[in-house]
């Protein structure tokens, strides 16, 4: 602070105390060019700055600052993509579909909060969360996983639809969002596939090239010693002619060379091995675990442990072996290669590639699909208890 005895019209007023004395309390001063004193009105009331157009002056501060950083080789030109309507909402953030440089893609939005809404550790999460998923998605290429076509992170530079296309409310724009945009698949996810079909099932040979596909695409993460992660039917695209391509990278790693590196409850209730389950560390073979449940899925067209409550499953999963229950019906060459996966020991799960190959094996040719529920000699293979 300035030595203020200096200036006798202040001295005068410090005489007057009352009001005046609490007014300076809630006083800055501001020193002023060539360190002369400040005048009256370089001195501000802290209870009267205006906290909401700072916050917005610092966001755009903020996103100026982003404009000159250094850019990533996987940034897009915002210019280029137009997006269209929502396809899918979430508590990860939005799916729109659209088009980039006159390619059908699809653009997840994650909102990286509106001012008040997040803390800053929470930005920080999400910040941390899309860097690491467009690390390891930008460098793949195989037929087996959605082509990534380019990011932005932390713009305020989207065209986005003023209405939800999904139910006709109005949509409230973030000013800050980091995008990831993918080619559009046109088939939607695996898991919608999957229930459209519950009914009347699958033939043998689309079990068969569903899950060779999917097998496929994992087999060639692991060769990049890209562990996934969340391995679920959710997070499987169709294409048009039903190929099947791995999606959704958002808590996928590059694997530790010390397994004791990789540990916590990552992935969904379900589909998550028993180590990943009881918080123990592990490795790449947690994506063959959750393969088997897509498998036994696959094949079923049902979810498995639909009436579980997260506690009662990760104790039966965990200490009394519950897996899903093989219909009766399944041919033992695809029963065998689902219990190996799901074997409770990680070093006993077969590598991808072994999986691959074992599912090569299978005949198809004489059938083995499970029967459809409504026919008079339909599948009645599960009975009515399948918990623990």
């Amino acid at each position: 602070m300035m030595d203020r005895g200096s200036n006798p019209q202040e001295e005068k007023e410090d005489e007057k105390g009352g009001a005046n004395s609490s007014q300076k309390s809630n006083e800055f001063e501001i020193k002023g060019k060539a360190g002369r004193s400040p005048n009256k009105s370089e001195f501000f009331r802290a209870d009267q700055i205006d906290l909401t157009n700072l916050d917005r002056h610092l966001s755009r501060v903020w996103t100026k600052a982003e404009t000159r950083r250094p850019k990533e080789e996987w940034e897009i030109d915002l210019k280029k993509l137009d997006i269209k309507s929502i396809i899918a909402q979430g508590t990860f953030g939005t799916v729109y579909r659209g088009v980039y440089d006159g390619q059908d893609v699809a653009v997840k939005l994650l909102d990286w909060g509106e001012e008040g809404t997040k803390t800053e550790s929470e930005i920080a999460q999400i910040r941390v969360s899309f860097e690491q998923e467009v690390a390891v998605w930008h460098k793949l290429d195989n037929q087996n996983v959605t082509k990534f076509i380019g990011a932005s992170m932390g713009t305020s530079e989207l065209r986005i639809p003023a209405q939800n296309s999904l139910n006709g409310d109005l949509i409230q724009v973030p000013s800050r969002t980091c995008c990831v945009v993918v080619e559009y698949l046109a088939g939607g996810t695996l898991k919608n596939y999957l229930i459209k079909n519950r009914r009347k099932k699958l033939a043998f040979k689309v079990v068969i090239q569903l899950a060779l596909d999917l097998s496929r695409g994992l087999s060639y993460l692991h060769s990049k010693k890209i562990v996934h992660r969340d391995v679920k039917t959710e997070n499987m695209l169709l294409d048009k002619s039903r190929t099947v391509k791995i999606a959704d990278f958002g808590v996928a790693r590059v694997e530790a060379q010390n397994p004791k590196d990789m540990t916590g409850e990552t992935g969904t209730l379900g589909y998550m091995a028993p180590e990943v389950l009881d918080g123990k560390p592990y490795n790449r073979k947690c994506d063959v675990y959750s393969f088997g449940i897509c498998l036994w899925e696959i094949y079923c067209c049902e979810m498995p442990y639909p009436d579980l409550s997260f506690a009662e499953l990760t104790s039966a999963v965990v200490r009394q072996n519950l897996r899903p229950e093989i219909p009766r019906c399944c041919p033992s060459s695809l029963a065998n290669v689902m219990k190996k996966c799901w074997d409770a020991n990680s070093d006993k799960r077969p590598e991808m590639d072994e999986v691959v190959r074992l599912l090569e094996a299978i005949d198809t040719s004489k059938g083995g699909g499970m029967i459809p529920v409504d026919q008079s000699q339909g599948c009645l293979c599960f009975g009515k208890s399948r918990g623990p």
